[in-house]
């Protein structure tokens, strides 16, 4: 294996492990202060024909990715008025999110399948793009992923060094205490819950309007559950979730380094990797339970009454 094929390895897995990173990032925010989101899925696609759309309609692909939060966030907050507002079953409505979003962006963008618009331009930074092996990885992306990179700095400090992070960890871990001592336990679930949908639609605004620049009924292909699979592979940490996302970025990928070698498995067999891998990860954790509680956030998906 060659340098050159190395160094194409590890940009592909940059890009495709961008949306999962993403949506995971999100849903660990979520997560953190005790909310269970299924619905990532449908908030993914709502995100990516809004985004999509506006875009082949403006000719902006700015406007497009606010489209695509804003579609996230309002799915989100669906979802967030129900469970929360009026205390239904987080799971069930996760689910319900899940289908009907996936209905409702099929049916929107049905007259806009296959249309093809100019999606993001690759900025290279010069002198750290000719790194060897890494310099393309890291320093030759669109927009998006540098955005990723930040967004996991920031709430790597978020959780580890401020007070707002704190306050989440709380709200996620006790309700009820935290209620007691003053902190706004509703307030904060409604806007993790809103951070998660912002987060699930720009992820879909990357795959329609970056990743592959076109829409296509279902194109998440299933990222919503990897994501969801993701984070409780990264015991709810931060720097774990970079590395999941990456690692199931290059099993998503294996298929085509192996059509690139030259091997003779079945594509199809080897496209199943990613989700193969998914399975694994929640087979494993499922066998260590102990150690799954331990790192969860001790009230994740029970309902919280005001004044209970």
């Amino acid at each position: 294996m060659d340098m050159d094929l190395i160094t194409n390895i590890l940009y592909a897995m940059i890009r495709t492990g961008t949306p999962l990173l993403i949506i995971a990032l999100g849903e660990m925010v979520c997560e953190k202060s005790g909310v269970l989101n299924l619905g990532q899925e449908g908030m993914i696609l709502m995100g990516a024909v809004a985004g999509f759309i506006v875009t082949l309609l403006t000719g902006s692909l700015f406007f497009g990715f606010l489209m695509a939060m804003a579609a996230g966030v309002i799915m989100s907050q669906l979802f967030a008025m129900i469970t929360l507002g009026l205390n239904a079953n987080q799971v069930a409505t996760g689910l319900a999110l899940t289908i009907f979003g996936t209905g409702l962006s099929a049916f929107i963008g049905a007259d806009f399948v296959g249309q093809p618009i100019q999606g993001l331009d690759v900025i290279v930074i010069p002198l750290l793009s000719d790194i060897p092996v890494i310099g393309k990885m890291l320093f030759a992306q669109d927009a998006i992923v540098y955005l990723s990179f930040g967004l996991f700095t920031a709430l790597y400090w978020f959780f580890r060094s401020s007070r707002t992070g704190l306050i989440v960890k709380a709200v996620g871990e006790n309700p009820h205490a935290a209620n007691a001592i003053g902190l706004p336990v509703m307030r904060t679930r409604y806007l993790a819950v809103a951070f998660g949908g912002a987060m699930a639609g720009l992820a879909g605004g990357y795959l329609s309007l970056a990743y592959t620049p076109m829409w296509a009924e279902n194109m998440s292909a299933g990222r919503g559950w990897i994501a969801l699979a993701l984070v409780v592979f990264a015991s709810w940490r931060t720097e774990r979730v970079l590395l999941g996302a990456y690692l199931f970025g290059l099993a998503s990928i294996l298929h085509l380094v192996a059509q690139g070698l030259g091997f003779s498995v079945s594509p199809n067999l080897l496209a199943m990797l990613p989700y193969v891998a998914t399975v694994l990860v929640l087979v494993m954790m499922s066998r260590n339970q102990s150690r799954s509680k331990m790192f969860a956030p001790m009230s994740l998906g029970k309902p919280f009454h005001v004044g209970s």
